[in-house]
Formats: structure tokens, sequence, C-alpha cells
């Protein structure tokens, strides 16, 4: 995984509040390396074994309902590159002309959706995004322009590396829609709420980057999908 020199990054990210972010990064190429390595070959193995579910998918989405079998947002990646995110689409056609954020009783998701989602059947064609190197499987959940514009300098480093599929923080927020669905203002939650928490457990992924903390990372999110709890709390000093 390529980290560029500290003057090549873009301009907004070379402030004080990401030197000792990128400091800590640079001094792990190795596991950078190791990273995606094991993201490419993973990635491929996946996507073949996974072929036939990818079928299924596609088979009962067309059948459900009118629209593309993917859903194909537009997110932010490494250094705040925009690309666009392969999700099986699980909404109706245009539903992305509402709120940007999903709540657990959304209206707009339809009946394959909802069991899509339940499972995160939805996730599983960002093996694609992997292997193209703009996700990566543990990072920061790719988020769409609007919510970036809203980042503090210091969430900016959650951008030195691509986005990701699960974290830390999508582990302790894995119900992030039921919670959302509680406020009369779910986009506003969100950015004034659930993302600067969100980013406490990012930010603390990257001050404790290691290849072998990321195998371990996916290990409990599978466990999480599974139904285990975790109550981790982390500190930014």
């Amino acid at each position: 995984m390529y980290l560029c020199k500290w003057e090549e990054l873009p301009k907004e990210y070379q402030i004080s509040e990401l030197r000792r972010y990128y400091e800590i990064l640079s001094r792990r190429k190795h596991s950078l390396v190791l990273k995606r390595m094991f993201d490419i070959v993973v990635s491929l193995l996946m996507l073949l074994i996974l072929s036939p579910v990818f079928f299924f998918l596609a088979i009962a989405i067309k059948i459900d309902s009118k629209g593309p079998v993917f859903y194909r947002q537009m997110r932010i990646t490494q250094y705040g590159k925009i690309f666009r995110i392969h999700k099986f689409r699980s909404m109706i056609t245009g539903a992305d002309r509402g709120s940007l954020v999903t709540v657990g009783a959304d209206s707009r998701i339809t009946r394959v959706g909802r069991l899509i989602r339940k499972y995160r059947l939805d996730e599983i064609s960002q093996l694609i995004d992997i292997l193209e190197g703009t996700m990566t499987f543990v990072g920061t959940r790719p988020e769409v322009p609007k919510y970036v514009e809203s980042y503090t300098p210091e969430m900016l480093a959650t951008l030195l590396l691509p986005a990701g599929v699960t974290s830390f923080a999508s582990i302790m927020y894995k119900d992030e829609a039921e919670l959302l669905e509680q406020s009369s203002d779910p986009d506003r939650a969100y950015i004034e709420k659930v993302l600067p928490e969100k980013m406490k457990y990012n930010l603390y992924g990257i001050k404790n980057f290691s290849f072998f903390g990321d195998i371990k990372i996916m290990f409990m999110t599978f466990l999480a999908v599974c139904g285990k709890e975790y109550n981790l709390k982390v500190k930014n000093d």
C-alpha cells in the first residue's frame, strides 16, 4: 500500500494535526505492503468463491425492484480522492435524493434490500473496490463528500489510507441505523453526534495500526456480525 511523501500530500493534508499520524504510518511501511498484498490475494479469492452468491443476489435484486444491481454512490477515499463505491442495491432507485443516512425502518429499503442489509450482504460487492485499490479490508468507512466537508483537521488523518470495509468504529456502531432512527433529523444527528464518536475509534485505529492488528479487527467483525457485543473504550490525546 502506497504512502506518498509528506511534501507530495495535498496541501490541505500538510498540517500539524496530521503530522503525528503520518509519522506513525511511515514507520510501518512493511505492514502497509503486507496489507495491500493481503487485500489483493484475499479479495480475488473471495470474489471467485462468492461468485454464485453475486449471481443470486443480482437476480433477486432485479426481480424485486426496478433499477441497477449495484448502487454506485460517490465516496471519498485516500487523500480525498472521489470514487464510486460498489454496493448491492438495497433501496429504491433515486433514494439518495433524500437523506444520505439510512435508519432502521427506512421506507426506501426494498424487500430484498431489507434481507441484504440484515446480513450485510450489500457490503460484499466492495471486494471489487478492494481489488481495484480504492478500498481496503480494514480502514475508515468511506463517507460521502457532504460529511467529509464537516471533518475537523485531525479527522482528515483517516484519509491518509484508503477507505475500509470494517474498523473498530464499524464494530462499535454496527447498529448505527437503529440509533439514527430515534432522531427527527438523522443527517444532523449523524454529523453532530455519531460521526465525532466514530472518528475517535478511527483515529485510534491509525495510531495503533499494524498488519496483524487488521487481521484481529476482521475476526472481531465476523464475531460482531454473529452477535457478539464489544465494549471498546478509546481515549485520544
